[in-house]
């Protein structure tokens, strides 16, 4: 994954952190051909900031 507006190296200095930013660069543009890993979603879910809509829909694929 490439985003050129972030500092990744500065912002992998905190794994948490990056995997947050990560999570949400994946949900909300799509970013990169990998598949998002169920356990990361579940683990960070109620500090990614995504927008609802995709929120909701994630909840019902996340909790059938």
């Amino acid at each position: 994954m490439y985003n050129w507006s972030t500092d990744e190296e500065r912002l992998k200095k905190n794994p948490e952190k990056y995997a947050i930013w990560r999570l949400e660069q994946m949900v909300n543009f799509g970013i990169g051909s990998s598949k998002i890993k169920e356990a990361d979603l579940k683990r960070y879910w109620d500090r990614i900031e995504i927008d609802e809509s995709r929120r909701k829909f994630l909840a019902i694929l996340l909790h059938k």
